[in-house]
Protein backbone atom coordinates (compact mmCIF):
# COMPACT_ATOMS: atom_id res chain seq x y z
CA UNK A 1 0.00 0.00 0.00
CA UNK A 2 1.21 3.52 -0.78
CA UNK A 3 2.00 5.95 2.05
CA UNK A 4 -0.80 8.48 1.74
CA UNK A 5 0.46 10.87 4.42
CA UNK A 6 2.94 12.91 2.37
CA UNK A 7 2.00 15.23 -0.44
CA UNK A 8 3.15 14.52 -3.97
CA UNK A 9 5.29 17.13 -5.68
CA UNK A 10 5.23 16.78 -9.46
CA UNK A 11 7.76 17.71 -12.09
CA UNK A 12 6.68 19.43 -15.30
CA UNK A 13 6.94 16.42 -17.61
CA UNK A 14 4.20 14.17 -16.25
CA UNK A 15 1.72 17.02 -15.82
CA UNK A 16 2.53 18.44 -19.25
CA UNK A 17 2.12 15.17 -21.12
CA UNK A 18 -0.93 13.96 -19.21
CA UNK A 19 -2.64 17.29 -19.99
CA UNK A 20 -1.61 17.31 -23.67
CA UNK A 21 -2.85 13.75 -24.18
CA UNK A 22 -6.13 14.28 -22.32
CA UNK A 23 -5.33 12.11 -19.28
CA UNK A 24 -4.91 14.73 -16.53
CA UNK A 25 -8.12 13.51 -14.88
CA UNK A 26 -6.43 10.17 -14.19
CA UNK A 27 -3.78 11.92 -12.10
CA UNK A 28 -6.49 13.81 -10.24
CA UNK A 29 -8.30 10.54 -9.54
CA UNK A 30 -5.14 8.75 -8.38
CA UNK A 31 -4.06 11.55 -6.06
CA UNK A 32 -7.48 12.39 -4.63
CA UNK A 33 -6.43 11.54 -1.07
CA UNK A 34 -3.07 13.35 -1.23
CA UNK A 35 -2.03 16.95 -1.66
CA UNK A 36 -0.59 17.63 -5.12
CA UNK A 37 2.01 20.37 -5.20
CA UNK A 38 4.21 21.95 -7.82
CA UNK A 39 7.08 24.31 -7.08
CA UNK A 40 7.03 27.77 -8.57
CA UNK A 41 9.77 26.64 -10.99
CA UNK A 42 7.41 24.03 -12.50
CA UNK A 43 4.64 26.63 -12.73
CA UNK A 44 7.10 28.89 -14.58
CA UNK A 45 8.00 26.12 -17.06
CA UNK A 46 4.31 25.45 -17.75
CA UNK A 47 3.49 29.16 -18.16
CA UNK A 48 6.31 29.50 -20.71
CA UNK A 49 4.65 26.81 -22.84
CA UNK A 50 0.95 27.58 -22.41
CA UNK A 51 0.76 30.02 -25.33
CA UNK A 52 1.88 27.32 -27.78
CA UNK A 53 0.16 24.49 -25.89
CA UNK A 54 -3.15 25.83 -24.49
CA UNK A 55 -4.02 22.45 -22.95
CA UNK A 56 -1.44 23.22 -20.27
CA UNK A 57 -3.82 25.78 -18.80
CA UNK A 58 -5.67 22.75 -17.36
CA UNK A 59 -2.71 22.18 -15.06
CA UNK A 60 -2.28 25.84 -14.16
CA UNK A 61 -6.01 26.25 -13.45
CA UNK A 62 -6.53 22.95 -11.60
CA UNK A 63 -7.92 23.53 -8.12
CA UNK A 64 -6.42 20.24 -6.91
CA UNK A 65 -2.84 21.32 -7.70
CA UNK A 66 -1.28 23.93 -5.44
CA UNK A 67 1.81 26.00 -6.16
CA UNK A 68 4.42 26.15 -3.41
CA UNK A 69 6.10 29.55 -3.48
CA UNK A 70 8.70 28.76 -0.83
CA UNK A 71 11.32 31.40 -0.25
CA UNK A 72 12.67 30.34 3.14
CA UNK A 73 16.39 29.83 3.53
CA UNK A 74 16.28 26.02 3.75
CA UNK A 75 14.37 25.76 0.46
CA UNK A 76 16.59 28.31 -1.31
CA UNK A 77 19.77 26.54 -0.19
CA UNK A 78 18.41 23.17 -1.35
CA UNK A 79 17.24 24.65 -4.67
CA UNK A 80 20.68 26.20 -5.27
CA UNK A 81 22.37 22.87 -4.49
CA UNK A 82 20.28 21.06 -7.11
CA UNK A 83 20.52 23.94 -9.56
CA UNK A 84 24.31 23.64 -9.42
CA UNK A 85 24.08 19.92 -10.17
CA UNK A 86 21.49 19.69 -12.94
CA UNK A 87 20.32 23.07 -14.26
CA UNK A 88 21.50 24.24 -17.66
CA UNK A 89 20.21 27.77 -18.17
CA UNK A 90 16.45 27.54 -17.69
CA UNK A 91 16.45 23.78 -18.30
CA UNK A 92 15.83 21.42 -15.38
CA UNK A 93 14.85 24.18 -12.96
CA UNK A 94 11.52 22.42 -12.41
CA UNK A 95 13.37 19.34 -11.18
CA UNK A 96 15.44 21.57 -8.87
CA UNK A 97 12.27 22.86 -7.24
CA UNK A 98 10.79 19.38 -6.96
CA UNK A 99 13.95 18.04 -5.31
CA UNK A 100 14.18 21.03 -2.97
CA UNK A 101 10.56 20.57 -1.83
CA UNK A 102 11.13 16.86 -1.37
CA UNK A 103 14.18 17.55 0.77
CA UNK A 104 12.84 20.43 2.85
CA UNK A 105 9.13 19.55 3.17
CA UNK A 106 9.20 15.75 3.08
CA UNK A 107 6.97 15.51 0.02
CA UNK A 108 7.21 12.44 -2.18
CA UNK A 109 8.62 13.53 -5.53
CA UNK A 110 7.30 12.42 -8.91
CA UNK A 111 10.21 12.50 -11.34
CA UNK A 112 10.39 10.59 -14.60
CA UNK A 113 13.87 11.70 -15.65
CA UNK A 114 16.54 9.28 -14.47
CA UNK A 115 19.15 11.83 -13.33
CA UNK A 116 16.91 13.77 -10.90
CA UNK A 117 15.36 10.49 -9.73
CA UNK A 118 18.85 9.10 -8.97
CA UNK A 119 19.72 12.31 -7.11
CA UNK A 120 16.54 11.99 -5.04
CA UNK A 121 17.41 8.41 -4.16
CA UNK A 122 20.99 9.33 -3.22
CA UNK A 123 19.73 12.21 -1.03
CA UNK A 124 17.15 10.05 0.74
CA UNK A 125 14.20 11.92 -0.81
CA UNK A 126 11.04 9.86 -1.34
CA UNK A 127 10.72 9.44 -5.10
CA UNK A 128 8.51 7.68 -7.57
CA UNK A 129 7.76 8.00 -11.27
CA UNK A 130 4.63 8.03 -13.38
CA UNK A 131 4.69 4.35 -14.34
CA UNK A 132 5.03 3.04 -10.77
CA UNK A 133 2.13 5.31 -9.73
CA UNK A 134 0.01 3.79 -12.48
CA UNK A 135 1.08 0.24 -11.60
CA UNK A 136 0.24 0.82 -7.94
CA UNK A 137 -3.23 1.94 -9.06
CA UNK A 138 -3.60 -1.27 -11.05
CA UNK A 139 -2.55 -3.43 -8.08
CA UNK A 140 -4.95 -1.54 -5.81
CA UNK A 141 -7.83 -2.03 -8.26
CA UNK A 142 -8.20 1.65 -9.14
CA UNK A 143 -7.23 1.27 -12.81
CA UNK A 144 -7.41 -1.58 -15.31
CA UNK A 145 -4.44 -2.73 -17.37
CA UNK A 146 -6.13 -2.00 -20.75
CA UNK A 147 -6.79 1.59 -19.67
CA UNK A 148 -3.17 2.13 -18.62
CA UNK A 149 -2.01 0.52 -21.87
CA UNK A 150 -4.03 3.12 -23.79
CA UNK A 151 -2.75 5.91 -21.59
CA UNK A 152 0.88 4.79 -22.07
CA UNK A 153 0.43 4.52 -25.83
CA UNK A 154 -1.04 8.05 -25.91
CA UNK A 155 1.92 9.38 -23.91
CA UNK A 156 4.29 7.70 -26.36
CA UNK A 157 2.36 9.19 -29.30
CA UNK A 158 2.92 12.59 -27.67
CA UNK A 159 6.67 11.91 -27.67
CA UNK A 160 6.94 11.22 -23.95
CA UNK A 161 9.79 8.87 -23.20
CA UNK A 162 8.77 5.58 -21.66
CA UNK A 163 11.01 2.49 -21.41
CA UNK A 164 9.01 0.52 -23.98
CA UNK A 165 7.43 0.97 -27.40
CA UNK A 166 3.74 1.38 -28.17
CA UNK A 167 1.85 -1.70 -27.02
CA UNK A 168 4.63 -2.66 -24.61
CA UNK A 169 3.29 -1.48 -21.26
CA UNK A 170 1.87 -4.80 -20.02
CA UNK A 171 4.99 -6.82 -20.82
CA UNK A 172 7.31 -4.16 -19.38
CA UNK A 173 5.31 -3.83 -16.14
CA UNK A 174 5.19 -7.61 -15.74
CA UNK A 175 8.93 -7.98 -16.35
CA UNK A 176 9.62 -5.22 -13.80
CA UNK A 177 7.46 -7.03 -11.25
CA UNK A 178 5.07 -4.07 -11.02
CA UNK A 179 1.93 -5.99 -12.05
CA UNK A 180 0.84 -9.58 -12.50
CA UNK A 181 0.47 -10.55 -16.14
CA UNK A 182 -3.22 -10.28 -16.93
Amino acid sequence: MTDRSAGLVFDTGPLRHFALQGWLGVLKFLTADRAVIIPESVEFELKKQVYDLPALSQVLDADWISVDRSDDLAFLVAFAKYEERIAVGDLNRGECGVLALGETRGFETVLDDSVPRAIAESEGIAVTATLPLLCTAIREGQLAVPMVESLADDLLAGEYYLPFASGGFRQWAFQEGLIDYQ
